[in-house]
């Protein structure tokens, strides 16, 4: 395998690439960036010198990846979506040693035009809705929406929503089975 690179796109000297990824249309990547294996970068899409990618991670058009952020393994970028790394910026004020890092975890799904504050973390498997503005931590399989954020859900790993709120749920796409208390959720089974 190799790397796909669109003749549009922008490889700084220097920039890691896993085998496998592809780089599409007007793609810039920065020097120091390290991107997984099996990547996707759609159309217009930014990444910054101080940003860790992971394997098979799916950045949709539009989306910029800036300095101090880092995504595991699976994390699915939806079009349009935001990343911050300053968290009170003004034009006229550098606060670039001010970057607070910001973590998704391996599996999460951040939905098209969603924002993600500097400084929080995205739990494994969470799945932001489209549109939310996460302000605060997100626990692992939570499903949030709105603005600011609040979880409204469960997931699966499949990307299902899982069925009630507390106890014992087993997701009825896959069938895996999951442990809900009031703040988290948990597998506690493999598929049927």
């Amino acid at each position: 395998m190799t790397v796909t690179v669109h003749p549009t796109a922008i490889i700084d000297e220097g920039a890691e690439i896993g085998d496998g990824s592809r780089i599409w249309h007007w793609v810039h990547v920065c020097g120091k960036a390290r991107i997984g294996r099996g990547c996707s970068l759609g159309q217009n899409v930014f990444v910054g010198n101080d940003v860790v990618i992971g394997d098979n991670v799916k950045i949709q058009n539009n989306v910029s990846v800036y300095d101090a952020v880092r995504l595991e393994d699976d994390v699915f970028c939806g079009p349009s979506m935001v990343f911050t790394n300053v968290y009170n910026p003004r034009s006229a004020i550098t606060r670039k040693d001010e970057y607070r890092e910001t973590i998704v975890r391996r599996g999460a799904t951040l939905g098209a035009n969603c924002t993600i504050i500097c400084g929080t973390t995205v739990g494994r498997h969470a799945f932001v809705a489209a549109g939310a503005v996460v302000n605060r931590d997100v626990v692992p399989f939570a499903l949030v929406a709105g603005v600011p954020a609040k979880r409204i859900g469960w997931m699966c790993r499949c990307g299902t929503k899982l069925p009630g709120t507390t106890g014992e749920v087993v997701c009825e796409s896959c069938g895996s089975a999951y442990r809900i208390d009031l703040g988290s959720c948990e597998p506690t089974g493999s598929p049927r």
